[in-house]
């Protein structure tokens, strides 16, 4: 899943897997995705994934234990930053030549099905090849669209309050489960006023905390059909914004762009933002104080609207190796192993067998395990909101405008108009 700031920060977080490192390795050629089969019955199968470096020196200790429990099968890989990834991909989809298995993110679904691009692999789990049971909390139905198979969970995420726990303590301020926006914003004053930065860094862009917060108040983000909010709704969003940004409660965004690769929080501009959880790595790694995950505001006290997000594993539906597809996919988000090779990298493992072999000894992913637990325990976790096709371009269109918001160079009903318009084209609506 990706968000505004979080897209920049995959290209800055290696424990991400996502700076904006480049190192791609050849990958075959042979037509409709098949790698090949030799004279020995061994098969060749294309892998293709977004990431940096040290994910990529993961992942091929991963395969290295694939080949040498499956050896007629062999994995040739390659990886990308992510926008440079999808480039890469829409062009070899488009020429009928896609990897045959490759990361996936739940925006693009929809988009790549209705391409014809995407195995179902529904086929292969009533085979015996592919196993859909032992995931956490419902996340077996991350990839179900429309009654498809088109991707498997590797691993989960949720949106979270990153806090500057010093700021917090100094303030007097303690978020707890359940509190309310309005709890929020006296919290947010209280930094401002005791000690003396911005409670946020802004919520311009942030558009899956804008879900959640659509989601607490009966609505969604996206619908399977389309946007799931009017223009009257963001209006009243980004106003919210705006005005927190005039009164100090959230930093300026151009302030913020000033000390960039750093964040708002690191950099002393803000007590804490909105992102996923498992990014908080970034900030012990990039700063210099005690950092910390705090719940999400409500409206009613009860409702956080949160629902685990994931990278997937997908298919192309021009693979000639669908059994040894769904062996791969299988073994990577079951085997044991893996998990103890790729820890939290591409967020909380996704099966219970690998959740409980990767046990980290460090307090920031402790500190995400312990989070998504409790949110396990508190009962708050949602079904995710359908993306329809086009969702993908909807979400970069927010991410763009919303900064030029930030930054003055649109006004709130300008660009509630842009977006709008630009959306009605990508969801041909």
């Amino acid at each position: 899943m990706v968000n505004g700031r979080n897209v920049e920060r995959r290209t800055i977080l290696k424990a991400a897997g996502a700076t904006a490192a480049t190192l791609g390795l050849a990958a075959t050629t042979a037509c409709g995705g098949d790698g090949g089969t030799s004279a020995d019955g061994t098969v060749t199968i294309r892998y293709a994934w977004w990431g940096a470096e040290d994910r990529a020196e993961r992942i091929n200790k991963t395969i290295a234990l694939f080949e040498k429990k499956y050896p007629k099968i062999k994995v040739k890989t390659d990886f990308q930053p992510y926008l440079d990834f999808w480039k890469k991909f829409n062009t070899q989809a488009s020429g009928g030549n896609p990897p045959d298995v490759f990361q996936n993110a739940i925006g693009f679904l929809r988009k790549y099905d209705a391409k014809n691009v995407l195995l179902d692999l529904s086929e292969q789990v009533k085979a015996g090849n592919l196993r859909m049971d032992g995931f956490r909390a419902g996340l077996e139905k991350f990839g179900e669209i429309d009654g498809k198979l088109l991707g498997v969970p590797v691993g989960s995420n949720s949106m979270a309050l990153v806090i500057d726990k010093p700021v917090y303590t100094k303030a007097g301020v303690k978020p707890e489960m359940g509190w309310t926006w309005d709890d929020f914003d006296a919290a947010m004053r209280k930094i401002r006023d005791k000690a003396g930065r911005a409670g946020d860094s802004g919520m311009y862009g942030v558009m899956y905390l804008y879900d959640l917060y659509l989601r607490q108040n009966g609505k969604a983000f996206f619908t399977e059909e389309g946007l799931g909010f009017t223009e009257s709704d963001l209006s009243d969003w980004w106003t919210k914004a705006q005005k927190g940004v005039e009164d100090g409660r959230y930093a300026d965004a151009k302030k913020v762009a000033q000390i960039k690769p750093k964040s708002a929080v690191t950099g002393e501009l803000a007590g804490g933002e909105f992102t996923w959880d498992n990014f908080t790595v970034r900030y012990t790694a990039e700063g210099k104080s005690e950092y910390a995950l705090a719940p999400i505001p409500t409206t009613d006290g009860k409702k956080t609207g949160q629902y685990l997000g994931s990278l997937m594993l997908s298919a192309s539906k021009r693979t000639q190796h669908p059994k040894e597809v769904a062996q791969f996919i299988d073994f990577m988000v079951h085997e044991p192993e893996v998990a103890k090779i790729m820890g939290y990298d591409r967020g909380v493992p996704a099966t219970q067998a690998q959740y409980d072999a990767y046990k980290p000894t460090d307090e920031v992913n402790k500190a995400i395990a312990a989070y998504e637990e409790s949110l396990v325990e508190a009962g708050v976790l949602e079904p995710i909101t359908p993306h329809p096709n086009g969702a993908d371009i909807c979400e970069s269109a927010f991410l763009r405008i919303a900064e030029e918001l930030a930054l003055g160079k649109r006004s709130v009903d300008e660009a509630v108009k842009q977006f709008f318009t630009e959306s009605k084209t990508a969801l041909g609506s």
